[in-house]
């Protein structure tokens, strides 16, 4: 069996892309719920040496469609953006990442096997080729930002289980 860097990256991306939107929208309705304002759960964070919610989310784009164009831009360095302050901003983002990651081809993303880029950020500069750091770097920092997102909604009281943060796995379709 042959494993495209596109089979290894992409779906993963719209898997928990799409649960990540799902667990925006399970957040907001606690909030509804339990008469509590959306910037308990927005800006809430599991220490105070971590960044909140909200940039979890965001980071869930940046680590992907943003490293995706990172290569092919030749380096991807982290976005210094605030990242939204509402709900529906963050879904819109969300949003926005996934129909720009079901976009790719196959063709592009696996063509980028072997093109050099690199991560910086300030003085630092790492290199990689594009497999590498999709794999190795960027894949790694969207799952960590994923589950963080989801643990603070946990530790804030939301009902979520595994099947929230997993999204929808790939089943074999049937033949008949």
């Amino acid at each position: 069996m042959t494993l495209s860097l596109y089979s290894a990256v992409v779906p993963n991306y719209i898997q928990i892309l799409g649960a990540v939107a799902g667990l925006l929208d399970k957040a907001e309705a606690h909030c509804a719920e339990n008469g509590c304002a959306p910037d308990d759960l927005l800006k809430a964070r599991l220490a105070d040496d971590m960044l909140p919610f909200g940039y979890q989310v965001k980071s869930c784009s940046a680590h992907s469609i943003g490293a995706i164009e990172g290569v092919r831009a030749g380096v991807f360095s982290p976005d210094m953006t605030p990242w939204p302050s509402t709900f529906d901003g963050l879904r819109e983002a969300i949003a926005k990442a996934l129909g720009a990651v079901e976009a790719l081809s196959p063709d592009e993303v696996n063509g980028f096997v072997g093109q050099d880029m690199r991560f910086e950020m300030g003085e630092m500069k790492m290199p990689f080729t594009a497999e590498d750091f999709l794999l190795s770097f960027s894949q790694p920092n969207f799952y960590f930002h994923a589950t963080t997102a989801y643990d603070i909604l946990r530790w804030k009281g939301v009902k979520l289980g595994k099947r929230d943060f997993m999204g929808r796995p790939r089943l074999k379709r049937s033949p008949h």
